[in-house]
């Protein structure tokens, strides 16, 4: 067989991390099995889009990736979130070859055995013990379960990635020290609800190393918190036993970072999203851990403009803001979603309204950031380099994730690495980012 034989297959990934790590497992398996990836669609064998079906303006991104695919190459398979409801794909691109939903990895891989029969070659058919990871080499994202069980009246997640399946903590802690021996330096914990895991397997233990580890949210942290790498937490509720995790981030096992997605502070607008967790005494938690741990900061998001949101909820958001002091906010244009419950309530906000709305809380959480990055002038942070050039480099403090959150701009007499962790003295700051110089390796 020649070496130059492989089918090749150009790969498409939309949507949030948690579609990005199905697609690095499903290019793992077609790497193990010989498949080599292809940079363009034009001279490909075949291309898989991993669509994102969340909001409106994320099907139209699909469906014209999708469309891009169809174009440039003629035989497209589709899986990912908007193929749980294939009938717009199927109305707008009748000739793809396969239509399938999120984590469906054998459907794609079938149909990719269909179109382009793997070719193996002993020689270069070798995959990392890690997988093939699509994030660079020093961070990467663990995904620690599947679905959700919560029921918000603007989201259909659920409907399309099912109820909550937690992965045994065993499996977890095993890819978790393969990221690490392969270089990985920083853990992005993830889920659609990451508090709530272990919830649907009872919080079973599993055997790892010489001990028993429970799939508990806690437990769980405390054990990736001994690998040596950042561990870094997202998409977590605040439900009561999130206040125990806080402690970890004091003592450093883990990130003084935590991702909430809030969605809103009135009490009658969180009502109407039918959200989990008491949020009522949330001022009170975010002092009590700010209280534990100082450095601790906190990433949310929002979504102005929802059904029945009046004047007086959104100025109650503002003030609550200001009490909170989020270091880290994206807020979102409320969009109404094919399927979710919340386009029925009565209220609906007019599209200037929620523009006006969205400026407003953007403008007023501009100054929220620059205050508390202000407070970091002078002190020195640890940092993990993603980018580097001449004399500066950019990378993150223990409070930025990748791609979401702000940066680091450091300058260095001698070059860095990509994937370095350097320790900077912080010399000035900006609205989102801050500027320092290496004081230290």
């Amino acid at each position: 067989m020649q070496q130059g034989s492989a089918p090749k297959i150009s790969f498409v990934s939309l949507g949030c991390p948690k579609a990005l790590v199905d697609s690095e497992r499903i290019i793992t398996r077609l790497r193990a099995e010989g498949y080599e990836l292809a940079r363009k669609h034009d001279g490909a064998d075949l291309v898989i889009v991993n669509t994102c079906g969340f909001l409106d303006s994320a099907k139209q991104e699909s469906l014209s990736a999708i469309g891009s695919a169809m174009a440039e190459n003629g035989k497209v398979i589709v899986t990912g979130c908007m193929g749980a409801e294939p009938e717009q794909i199927e109305q707008a691109y009748p000739g793809v070859l396969s239509i399938s939903g999120p984590q469906q990895y054998e459907s794609v891989l079938d149909a990719v055995h269909r179109a382009s029969p793997p070719v193996h070659n002993p020689h270069l058919d070798l995959v990392p013990p890690q997988g093939i990871k699509l994030t660079p080499r020093h961070y990467a994202y663990l995904k620690i379960s599947e679905g959700c069980n919560n029921r918000c009246s603007f989201c259909i997640i659920p409907k399309l990635r099912g109820d909550l399946v937690s992965r045994p903590a065993a499996d977890v802690l095993r890819e978790a020290e393969r990221l690490v021996a392969a270089g990985v330096k920083e853990l992005l914990v993830i889920s659609q609800d990451t508090s709530a895991y272990g919830l649907d397997i009872k919080y079973a233990e599993s055997p790892w190393k010489d001990r028993s580890v429970r799939a508990r949210f806690l437990d769980l942290a405390r054990e990736l918190g001994e690998l040596g790498a950042w561990v870094r937490l997202h998409y977590v509720y605040p439900y009561p036993h999130v206040d125990e995790v806080i402690g970890l981030m004091a003592e450093g096992k883990v990130l003084p970072y935590l991702d909430i997605p809030f969605q809103h502070a009135s009490p009658n607008v969180l009502k109407a999203m039918r959200r989990p967790a008491a949020q009522d005494k949330t001022l009170d938690r975010i002092k009590g851990w700010r209280a534990v741990c100082p450095d601790l900061a906190l990433r949310s998001t929002f979504i102005v403009g929802f059904p029945g949101e009046t004047d007086e909820d959104f100025a109650y958001l503002l003030d609550w803001l200001d009490e909170a002091e989020i270091d880290r906010l994206g807020c979102f244009k409320y969009e109404p979603v094919a399927g979710a419950t919340s386009n029925a309530l009565p209220g609906q906000v007019p599209d200037e309204i929620k523009q006006e709305r969205w400026k407003a809380l953007m403008a007023r959480q501009q100054k929220i950031s620059a205050r508390r990055l202000k407070r970091k002038v002078g002190t020195r942070q640890q940092v993990i380099i993603d980018e580097v050039g001449p004399t500066v480099a950019k990378g993150r403090s223990k409070a930025d994730a990748p791609e979401i959150d702000g940066a680091v701009y450091v300058s260095s007499r001698r070059p860095l690495r990509v994937g370095e962790i350097v320790t900077a003295k912080i010399e000035r700051a900006d609205e989102y980012d801050l500027h320092g110089s290496v004081a230290g390796f």
